[in-house]
């Protein structure tokens, strides 16, 4: 379908060493992840995960005193991404600085996590998962993964009962997600908690993505109405995913951690149900260090640059790259 022939970091979008100054302005001297969705109003929403201030020590996640928040929200409005993401603003708490937005702290719950984000008719979704305790590295533990719903464009959110998958006895196939939409319905992508699980389908009509009893699970060859009916669209190990639609390549696009591949993976499929490529590495750990994450920015899916954002641990800041994707020419057979 494709070929990738270069891939470039372009910019730090946060710390305090950032074209950002995201520690100055809003407060976040470290952070990770950043989820990308296009908001619909000419924003694109940028979600944060665990995200800490004054105090933090430098090397990864914590300490919890250093004004931790689990998560955080910012939005970007520019399309000219050659030089970096500016950072338009956050929603803020009182005070100044960026405020948790998600909810998270009660019972057994270590953090809340965001996966994925989607707006559809102007009300915005985010799949998170609930941590219950962290384990090895790329393996935790969950108590459940949720969607979440914000009708005042991000500055509030709720969390649905209804919007759960349990994962008290663990297997549960959906602890980390991605939405895309395609037609009539919301797609979610989902695998089990950690970076080891396969990849599997789902998807909801609009009006049911805050009931998951009501979404349909692909099986194989069609849909059933039970999660455990889900069989995979590919095999793992599969991280933290995000996908997309690329309108001048015509096909689905996938990115995710592979963490037998070490490193940050591209697929591309003509349907959503696959068949899905084998893929290619496009962010190396043995180059970047301990990388995860790879979001694809939603205003990138047209051209010849694909921009996205990946994290480092060690740094544990979020940064932007593009590789340059370039059709995939057939080979000429000899006469």
């Amino acid at each position: 379908m494709f070929r990738v022939t270069e891939t470039t970091r372009v910019a730090k979008v946060t710390g305090a060493d950032s074209d950002n100054r995201t520690a100055e302005r809003f407060g976040i001297v470290a952070t990770d992840l950043g989820i990308m969705w296009d908001g619909g109003d000419g924003r694109v929403f940028v979600l944060f995960g665990d995200t800490y201030g004054e105090g933090w020590c430098g090397n990864g996640a914590g300490p919890g005193s250093a004004d931790w928040r689990r998560n955080v929200l910012a939005f970007s409005t520019t399309s000219e991404l050659t030089s970096g993401l500016p950072l338009d603003g956050v929603v803020e708490r009182d005070g100044g600085g960026a405020c948790q937005v998600i909810a998270s702290g009660r019972g057994k719950e270590v953090t809340v996590i965001p996966n994925g984000g989607i707006s559809v008719e102007g009300t915005h979704y985010v799949h998170y998962m609930s941590v219950r305790k962290w384990g090895p590295p790329g393996l935790w533990r969950t108590n459940h993964a949720g969607v979440a719903v914000s009708a005042d464009g991000g500055r509030t959110w709720e969390k649905p009962r209804t919007a759960r998958w349990g994962n008290l006895r663990g297997g549960s196939r959906f602890q980390l997600g991605a939405f895309a939409r395609a037609g009539r319905h919301v797609y979610l992508f989902g695998t089990t908690n950690g970076r080891r699980g396969d990849a599997y389908l789902a998807r909801a009509q609009p009006r049911d993505l805050l009931h998951t009893r009501a979404y349909e699970y692909w099986d194989g060859t069609g849909w059933a109405r039970h999660e455990r009916a889900a069989a995979p669209v590919f095999p793992g190990p599969v991280g933290e995913m995000s996908v997309g639609y690329h309108r001048g390549l015509d096909c689905w696009l996938m990115m995710h951690l592979d963490v037998e591949r070490k490193g940050i993976v591209l697929r591309a499929a003509e349907r959503l149900t696959g068949p899905w490529t084998h893929g290619e590495v496009l962010v190396s750990s043995h180059e970047f260090p301990a990388v995860y994450g790879g979001y694809l920015h939603p205003w990138s899916l047209e051209g010849a640059d694909l921009y996205y954002l990946v994290s480092q641990w060690g740094p544990y800041n979020v940064f932007l790259m593009s590789s340059r994707l370039e059709p995939a020419t057939a080979e000429r057979r000899p006469a």
